[in-house]
Formats: structure tokens, sequence, C-alpha cells
């Protein structure tokens, strides 16, 4: 299980919007000063990210939690993005050369645009596919600070 820490800032049903900051393992490279995601990453600085998760220990909002998301489909989704449009690319470059003929040029690169056209179509039905899987979905772990609740009563 991948965990990160972030902020609950909204309660919708069963689910809560967290806020989450994104890391990267930059701090922890030999080289952290001269490659490339290092400077994007202090050039437009680290934009907090927010994402839909499962409450099972109903989490408030303020709370500070740790929220989990399985490797097994943070792998595949990975996979997906960025396979399944590669190989549309190629391979429908490939079918545009084998089969252009005279136009073999213009073919290939409409093979190939249509390739990955088809490609985004597939992982588009996709994502909504594994997006109805619980199991694929992002979960609360645990609570590290309950929220703070005050009352008007409570300052006076």
């Amino acid at each position: 299980m991948i965990e990160e820490q972030g902020h609950v800032i909204a309660l919708i049903g069963d689910c809560a919007r967290i806020s989450a900051t994104r890391r990267s393992a930059c701090g922890q490279c030999q080289v952290n000063t001269a490659c490339g995601t290092s400077l994007l990453a202090r050039v437009f600085g680290r934009q907090p990210v927010e994402l839909l998760a499962q409450n099972p220990i109903g989490a408030q909002i303020g709370d500070t939690v740790i929220v989990g998301l399985s490797e097994q489909g943070l792998l595949r989704t990975a996979a997906a993005a960025y396979l399944v449009p590669l190989l549309g690319l190629i391979s429908g470059a490939w079918l545009g050369e084998h089969f252009g003929g005279a136009h073999a040029e213009l073919i290939t690169v409409l093979g190939a645009v249509g390739g990955l056209v088809l490609a985004f179509g597939w992982l588009r039905g996709y994502s909504v596919a594994l997006a109805q899987r619980p199991d694929y979905q992002p979960v609360i772990l645990r609570r590290l600070t309950p929220s703070v609740t005050v009352t008007l009563t409570e300052l006076h």
C-alpha cells in the first residue's frame, strides 16, 4: 500500500475530499540540485493535489489523515496510461506504412494519429471502469490529528 499524508477538506457521502502536497524523492538523491525533476519542482512549486478517497474511519473536515492506494492499482493504471497510447501510435503508424501504397508517408502519419486517438478513447473507457472498482480507489487508512470543533459557547 502506498501511503500519503493529507488533510480532509470536504465530506461527500461516504467519501472525503483530501488535499495533499505533492512530494518527490528529490531530497534523498545525490544530484538533487542538478536534475530536471528537481528544477521543475522548484520552478513550479509544489501545488496541492485534491482527490476523493473512501472514508471508512469517519474522518472529519480538518483532520490530518493517511491515505493509501494499492501498488497493483497504481502500476496497472500507470502502465495503461503510458503503454496504450504508445502502442496505439506505433501500431497505427505501422499499419499506415504497410498499407499506404503510393502515399505511404501521409497514410503513416494519419495511421499514427488514428491509432493514438483510438488508444486515448480506450484509455478513457478503461479509466471510467476502474473508477467504479473500490480496490483501485484511494482509502483513508488512519487519522493523525483529530479535527478541532469549537462552538460559540466555548469561546466565551
